[in-house]
């Protein structure tokens, strides 16, 4: 399976269909894993992959709670990270962002206005522990 596969599976695995799109970066520089072949592919802005890659694998969220977590170009508010793997945000009338990193990968799932942010945290959650068991 290519790596855009993985952004279906994310879709299919959050109930309610809360997740709409993801999309899977590196951990070390940011660089996209997915591409835009997938229509439900995230495709980040520039630089945008890089600060959230440094930020997960530093587990330094300091500018995230400052200015905001920007994802194709929407700016997410910080909401909070969970056990310094996991980065969570919100944009009014536009959903939620949930960021996840395994051992090698960044995972970067948006949960549509009105669905369960909870929902797609799991889906995500399930994709890295998958990850981290094949040593990625």
């Amino acid at each position: 399976m290519s790596w855009d596969g993985y952004i279906d599976n994310i879709i299919g695995r959050a109930k309610n269909s809360s997740c709409d799109k993801a999309c899977i970066i590196g951990l070390d520089g940011g660089g996209p894993w997915t591409t835009a072949a997938n229509a439900n592919n995230i495709t980040l802005a520039a630089g945008e992959g890089q600060k959230i890659a440094a930020a997960l694998k530093s587990q330094q969220f300091d500018a995230f709670q400052a200015n905001g977590i920007w994802v194709a170009g929407l700016k997410y508010q910080f909401l909070r990270s969970v056990d310094d793997n996991c980065v969570l945000g919100k944009k009014k009338d536009n959903g939620a962002i949930t960021i996840m990193k395994s051992k090698t990968a960044v995972v970067i799932a948006h949960t549509k206005e009105g669905g369960q942010h909870g929902d797609t945290n799991a889906a995500v959650e399930s994709i890295v522990q998958y990850l981290e068991s094949s040593n990625m």
